[in-house]
């Protein structure tokens, strides 16, 4: 007859593809119950995977068959995503566990475009997702969602209510103005006015809150990086030197008020033609790898200058909603779902469980 420990033994043979080890050392093993021949356990992961959920449970399962003595298993998969620290000072927004700020030096490399495809992403693996567009001078989600024109809600007069598209929330300044019409305002004014969309809006129990940064690294973004909670922040660059030269400046900027960078992402890494399938590396090739080996952080993935990107956002249908089973949206989803492993290995948050001391005059 098996017992636990050769069960247990068994399961450390198991690598989860997405973190490089084993369930048993990721504490992802719970429940595991013996009743004569038939293993039971749930597996649990604390990040979102759920296209992976049937291979997981099938690798379980076969490593557990394996054993002598059991001829059946009941493998469960559940996903637990938890609140982990932010910069020091900061606590985590009500409503929203985990902040990931994706940014990038300069405009044009496609960072509005990664981030709201990583939000649909991370959606698709099973969590619950927000984006807040921070860009107030040229806020772009409202057309990339297919929501512009429409107004969010106010059932207070005093906060607002998120949009919703392909489902996650979402909120930019672009719900609440004409879309023609210029933010000619100071920093102070944007920094004020982000604030109060960030802490206004009603998020709706996240386990993720993308915010996709403007362009840039001078005092508003500094100043979005000192007051915003951020779990960890992406990268967004071109191969192109001189997107890179800017990735680096934004990669500093979050070093200096401790925000980690979980990685980088290598868009438009080559050309694919539309017509022949040839691959062409038009803005170079190897700066990512080269930057996040310089940097010693990972390079999260590479993603391809496709027109069917720009076609999907400009019909508000991201790629990841418009072709959920495609090549492009598989290497979205990887990426989201290293981001998410890379989040997950951070230390826990823990300021909402403890005890709330209040001093009254009695």
């Amino acid at each position: 007859m098996a017992t636990l420990d050769e069960l247990n033994k068994a399961l450390a043979g198991c690598i989860d593809s997405d973190t490089g080890r084993d369930f048993v050392a990721m504490k992802a093993v719970r429940n595991m119950a013996l009743e004569g021949a038939k293993a039971s356990l749930t597996i649990v992961l604390p990040y979102p995977a759920q296209s992976r959920h049937a291979e997981i449970a099938k690798q379980v399962e076969t490593a557990l068959l394996a054993v002598a003595g059991v001829s059946q298993v009941d493998v469960k998969m559940e996903t637990r995503i938890e609140a982990h620290t932010v910069q020091r000072g900061l606590t985590p927004l009500p409503g929203v566990k985990n902040v990931i700020a994706v940014a990038s030096g300069k405009g044009g490399v496609g960072k509005s475009t990664t981030a709201v495809n990583l939000a649909l992403a991370l959606a698709a693996e099973g969590a619950r997702v927000g984006i807040l567009d921070a860009d107030i001078y040229g806020p772009s989600q409202p057309l990339m969602l297919g929501l512009q024109g429409e107004k969010p809600e106010s059932p207070d007069g005093k906060s607002i209510l998120p949009m919703r598209a392909h489902g996650i929330q979402a909120m930019s300044i672009g719900f609440l103005i004409d879309a023609e019409q210029p933010m000619v305002w100071r920093g102070p004014m944007v920094t004020q006015a982000l604030m109060q969309l960030l802490n206004d809006t009603r998020w709706d129990n996240l386990d993720y809150l993308l915010v996709d940064l403007p362009p840039g690294t001078g005092d508003i973004q500094l100043t979005l990086s000192q007051k915003v909670p951020v779990t960890g922040a992406v990268i967004v660059t071109t191969p192109q030197d001189i997107a890179l030269l800017d990735a680096r400046k934004g990669l500093k900027m979050f070093e200096k008020v401790g925000v980690p960078v979980t990685g980088i992402v290598e868009n438009m890494a080559m050309h694919i033609c539309s017509q022949c399938g040839h691959v062409e590396a038009i803005f170079g090739e190897g700066g990512g790898n080269r930057m996040a080996q310089e940097y010693q952080i990972d390079l999260l993935g590479q993603l391809p200058l496709e027109m069917s990107i720009r076609l999907a956002t400009d019909t508000g249908k991201p790629t990841v909603a418009a072709e959920p089973d495609g090549k492009v949206a598989a290497i979205y989803k990887a990426i989201a779902r290293k981001v998410a492993v890379k989040i997950g290995e951070k230390a826990k948050d823990f300021s909402s469980r403890m005890p709330k001391i209040v001093v009254q005059n009695t």
